[in-house]
């Protein structure tokens, strides 16, 4: 799967769809995720692996209801022979050399046998799978024959007006027919690679009634989907709404990325049919108070644009995003949090993405800001917001601390060059994304060219398209030819965390230790977190390959953290030493082989 440029709320990559490659994850960015962040909801009732998506390690077993055609992972000469003898066990190269087998394989040329990996151009690649030579699966669950697995991929209207709203600060030029296209080279791509059990991805391209807040609308389309394709799987949906994809739950359609992420109840009560590659809300809301509590309570402000505050007390206030009963509820999780860790906030301040009443919100909200003497202001938002609340700051002479949760797409600098830049210059964040390489020589839009010869036709798009095909081949390689929801839960659950990198997050499903226990097995993808400041002076490329001033650093050359593990010294933020905008190459460590590209040249 891409390293996704993930976020705390994720929706489907098609509602992101015009926010152009901000890959690095997937997600991931996400992206690929949603508009509410650690807010998120919707009232409508440690071994590492090196593969960013699913661990070169085969599937321990199964706790579901599938039948279990994992491979063993036991030794011994009746276990070697049985497997070798049986095509339709799922068998990983790392595996057969354990079993002392590997060389009876014909792994083929979509294999680098040397290093156990695909043959893509790709360091976190994962690894290869013996090429089936069985008589087929057979229909194993609803879409799924013995040569297709039908996959429906819901798209945003072409005209959405609350995503040209959203959107109306960047340029992307890709039509729906570009984007329907590059999905389908995409699913191409992976089906010559990754092992596919005699299937190919019968793909259908759904375009949605309504916009991506339209609850009736988006319970309709689940609606007719499931009457007029019957698929094993639904990938993306409308991102500011959860009807659509709690009616495939309750139609028992698996779905990656189909609505903004939920509490953890939800998952688990219509497990196993939503699935989400972003770090959730409630997560984020535990790291952002963590890190309040470890950088910032204990000593005094020292990056206001307000000289006069700098030296003083913090003086906490909090400016958050709502949508839903349950996005209220989230958050007054987070500031009890910091409450019970003797954080405690002089004001705190909801608004709504609404452009008719943005402006008159973002006045009401600073004058209270500044009324009760907030120097270090806490932001949860959206990408959208902070450019009219940061210009209203500045309108009233209020210049605070910004601190920045994990907030789609708010981390990313084509948006973040639209806020008042004399406010941006005063702020940091946590954010899910990571360091970019840049789409000249990795990710998802580099692997495209390679694979084609040619740019993709949504070459703005292209890095939010990638994480869901990316998860679901990653996994289903591993599964082997018996697909249903409850073999995919399973082994999803069995993969080890993916590895800490600089250039992708960590992700993990199931249970792994990284959460309490009362929120596993962890239904959500990314783990870990980067802190970052904004540099107006830094210039370079942005996300959509747009120059311009104004970049995030990431401190520490990108180092991550888990939950727990931020550390209680100040880190070095601002620290032009430290901290790093793009790499130009990969980072040493995480360098790939170069391969000969397929479409020669």
């Amino acid at each position: 799967m891409e390293p996704a440029r993930g976020s705390a709320d994720e929706g489907g990559s098609n509602a992101l769809r015009r926010w152009g490659p901000l890959a690095a994850l997937a997600v991931v960015a996400a992206v690929i995720i949603g508009i509410v962040v650690a807010g998120s909801g919707d009232d409508d009732d440690p071994e590492t692996s090196t593969d960013p998506t699913a661990a070169p390690v085969a599937p321990e077993g199964s706790d579901g209801g599938g039948e279990d055609t994992t491979a063993p992972t036991t030794e011994g000469p009746g276990d070697a022979e049985a497997i070798l003898s049986d095509p339709e066990i799922p068998l990983s190269i790392s595996d057969a050399t354990e079993l002392g087998i590997a060389d009876q394989i014909d792994w083929g040329d979509r294999c680098d046998v040397e290093r156990g990996t695909i043959a893509v151009p790709w360091f976190f690649a994962p690894e290869c799978y013996r090429p089936y030579a069985g008589a087929g699966g057979g229909a194993t669950a609803p879409g799924v024959t013995d040569d297709t697995i039908r996959i429906v991929w819901w798209q945003s209207a072409e005209q959405d007006l609350i995503l040209q709203y959203i959107t109306d600060a960047i340029v992307n030029d890709d039509t729906n027919a570009d984007v329907e296209q590059t999905l389908q080279d995409i699913v191409d791509y992976y089906e010559t690679f990754w092992e596919t059990y005699g299937r190919e991805i019968e793909l259908i391209v759904f375009q949605g009634t309504g916009t991506i807040n339209d609850e009736v609308s988006a319970r309709a389309d689940a609606v007719q989907i499931d009457e007029e394709y019957d698929p094993f799987m639904v990938w993306s949906g409308p991102s500011l709404t959860n009807a659509f994809a709690e009616e495939l739950a309750a139609r028992n359609i698996p779905c990656i990325g189909c609505g903004p992420t939920q509490p953890y109840d939800y998952y688990a009560e219509n497990d196993p049919y939503s699935w989400t590659l972003g770090l959730g809300g409630v997560q984020a809301n535990m790291i952002m108070a963590e890190f309040v509590d470890k950088q910032l309570a204990p000593f005094p402000v020292s990056f206001a644009g307000d000289e006069s505050m700098n030296g003083q007390e913090r003086v906490f206030g909090r400016l958050w995003i709502t949508s839903s009963e349950e996005s209220i509820r989230l958050n007054e999780a987070y500031e009890a949090d910091l409450s019970a860790r003797g954080i405690e906030l002089a004001e705190s301040v909801s608004y709504q993405l609404d452009p008719a009443t943005i402006q008159e919100s973002a006045a009401t909200a600073i004058a209270r800001f500044k009324e009760a003497g907030v120097t270090t202001l806490l932001l949860t938002g959206d990408p959208v917001g902070p450019r009219d609340i940061t210009r209203e700051a500045t309108a009233q002479g209020y210049f605070p601390e910004w601190i920045l949760a994990p907030t789609v797409l708010a981390d990313t600098n084509v948006f973040a060059r639209t806020y008042d830049q004399e406010q941006w210059a005063n702020t940091i964040g946590v954010s899910t994304s990571s360091v970019e390489v840049s789409q000249e020589v990795d990710g998802a839009y580099y692997r495209y060219e390679w694979f084609y010869g040619q740019e993709p036709p949504a070459d703005d798009t292209i890095g939010v398209l990638d994480p869901n095909p990316s998860l679901f081949f990653n996994v289903y390689q591993a599964i082997g030819p018996n697909l249903t929801a409850e073999t995919w839960r399973d082994t999803l659950f069995a993969f080890a965390p993916t590895q800490t990198a600089l250039s992708a997050p960590s992700l993990s499903w199931g249970t792994e230790g990284r959460w309490p226990s009362d929120m596993e097995p962890d239904y959500y993808g990314i783990d870990d977190v980067s802190v970052i400041w904004w540099d107006p002076e830094e210039f370079g490329l942005g996300e959509t390959g747009n120059e311009g001033f104004g970049m995030w650093k990431y401190v520490n050359g990108g180092e991550r953290w888990l939950f727990g593990d931020l550390p209680t010294d100040p880190l070095p933020i601002f620290d032009q030493s430290n901290g790093v905008a793009l790499f130009d190459t990969p980072p040493p460590e995480e360098a790939y082989p170069a391969y000969p590209s397929p479409a020669g040249g």
